[in-house]
C-alpha cells in the first residue's frame, strides 16, 4: 500500500538530474522487440543479398575439408591442421553475414535509450534473489503486460510462419528434384523471405512497444513534489545560503566599483538620491564610461569618497538620472547623451587648468546649464 501511494504521489515529470542519475546507473528505456526486429530484417537481408554466395563458399570449403588423402588421415597433426584451415575458411566465408548482424546488434539501441556503459549493472543485488519481489513482479501490472506483449508476439509470428508454410510449400517440396548446390542456394532463399516475413511482424510489435518503453521509463522515474523541492535545494542551494552569497557578492562588486571613483574625471548627482561617476581617456576610449553609480546610501558614499579625493563633484538632476537609468556599469554612455556629457567634461578640465594656474588666471566660464538631452533619456 505504502508503494502504492508513494507512486500516486509522483505526478511531476523526471528532473534532467534525476534522467542523469538514472542513466549513469544503467536505468535507460529498452526495446526487445526493437532489437529482435531489426536482427531478424539484418538476417533476413544477409540472406538475400549474400546468402547464394554464402552457400557456394561452405560448399567448397565442405568439399575441400573432406577431400583428405590416405597418409594423411593417419597423421594427427595433419588432421589437426586440415581442421583449423576449414575452420578458418568457413569463417571467412561466414564473415560478412556476422558483420551485417553484428553492425545491426550495436546499432539497435541507438534506436531506444542509446548506448550507455555502467558498472552499476555488473554489482550483486541481494534484492534479486528475493522469491517474494520475484513473484511480485511475475504478478503486477508490468508482468501481465509482459505476457500480453509475448501472446502477441507468438500470435503474429505464428499466422506468419503458417502463410509462408502455404505460400512456400510447392518451392519446398521442388527443393528435392534439385541439384545439391541449386536446392542450397534456393534453400538459403527461402530461408531469407521466411525471416522477412518474421521481421515484419516483429516490426508491428516494435512499434507498439517502443512508445511504451519511453511512457514506462518515464512513469517509473517521476517525482513527488517533495523530492523536487528537495533536489532544488541540492542544486541551487537553500533560500538563507544564496541570500549570503548574493549580499557577498553585491559586497565585493560594490568595493570594487568604489575602487574606480579616484579614476573618474567627474561625479555627477542628482544631488542627494543619485551619483554617476565617469572617466574618459581620448587615446583608450570611444566614449565616456561609467565607473561607479548608485542610489541613496551608495550616492552618499561616492559622494563622499569624490569629496576625499577631490573629484570634481557637480549637481545635475536631469544628466544624472538619465545617466543612472540609460547607462550600466562600465559601459559607454549612450550616443544620445554625447554631447551634454562633452560639455560637462570641457567644463571639468577648464576647472583644472584654472586650479594649476593659479588665481592669477581669469576665472573660469560659468557652468553649463540647460544640458541636451533626449526625451528618450528623461527621468523626470
Amino acid at each position: 500500500m505504502a508503494e502504492e501511494e508513494s507512486a500516486q504521489e509522483r505526478t511531476e515529470r523526471a528532473s534532467p538530474r534525476r534522467i542523469h542519475e538514472a542513466r549513469t546507473k544503467g536505468q535507460v528505456p529498452r526495446s526487445r522487440e526493437l532489437t529482435t526486429a531489426l536482427m531478424l530484417l539484418a538476417s533476413a537481408t544477409g540472406m538475400l543479398v549474400l546468402g547464394g554466395q554464402m552457400i557456394r563458399g561452405l560448399e567448397g570449403v565442405f568439399r575441400h575439408g573432406l577431400n583428405i588423402e590416405r597418409a594423411k588421415i593417419f597423421q594427427e597433426s595433419a588432421l589437426i591442421e586440415t581442421l583449423a584451415n576449414t575452420t578458418f575458411e568457413g569463417m571467412m566465408v561466414i564473415a560478412p553475414f556476422l558483420m551485417l548482424t553484428a553492425v545491426f546488434a550495436l546499432l539497435s539501441p541507438l534506436g531506444v535509450g542509446g548506448w550507455v556503459f555502467s558498472t552499476d549493472a555488473f554489482m550483486f543485488n541481494w534484492s534479486r534473489l528475493n522469491p517474494i519481489t520475484g513473484l511480485g513482479r511475475v504478478f503486477a501490472w508490468r508482468g501481465l503486460a509482459e505476457m500480453v506483449k509475448a501472446l502477441a508476439k507468438f500470435s503474429l509470428v505464428a499466422a506468419c510462419v503458417c502463410w509462408l508454410l502455404w505460400h512456400l510449400a510447392p518451392r519446398f517440396l521442388g527443393l528435392a528434384t534439385e541439384p545439391l548446390e541449386q536446392g542450397l542456394v534456393h534453400s538459403a532463399q527461402i530461408l531469407g523471405w521466411s525471416f522477412l516475413g518474421m521481421s515484419a511482424a516483429t516490426i508491428l510489435i516494435a512499434f507498439v512497444d517502443v512508445p511504451f518503453q519511453m511512457w514506462d521509463y518515464g512513469k517509473n522515474l517521476r517525482m513527488s513534489r517533495q523530492e523536487v523541492r528537495e533536489e532544488m535545494k541540492e542544486t541551487d542551494g537553500r533560500p538563507e545560503v544564496k541570500s549570503r552569497i548574493r549580499r557577498i557578492q553585491q559586497e565585493i562588486a560594490q568595493r570594487r566599483m568604489m575602487a574606480e571613483v579616484p579614476k573618474a574625471d567627474v561625479i555627477i548627482t542628482n544631488p542627494t538620491h543619485y551619483a554617476v561617476a565617469l572617466r574618459y581617456d581620448q587615446t583608450k576610449m570611444r566614449a565616456p564610461i561609467v565607473v561607479a553609480k548608485g542610489a541613496d546610501l551608495v550616492c552618499a558614499q561616492i559622494r563622499r569618497l569624490g569629496a576625499e579625493l577631490k573629484v570634481p563633484t557637480l549637481s545635475m538632476p536631469p544628466l544624472a538620472r538619465a545617466l543612472f537609468y540609460s547607462t550600466k556599469l562600465n559601459n559607454e554612455v549612450p550616443a544620445g547623451l554625447y554631447l551634454a556629457v562633452a560639455k560637462v567634461l570641457a567644463y571639468v578640465y577648464q576647472l583644472r587648468q584654472a586650479f594649476k594656474q593659479g588665481a592669477h588666471t581669469p576665472p573660469p566660464p560659468p557652468k553649463p546649464e540647460d544640458l541636451p538631452i533626449p526625451p528618450e533619456l528623461r527621468r523626470d
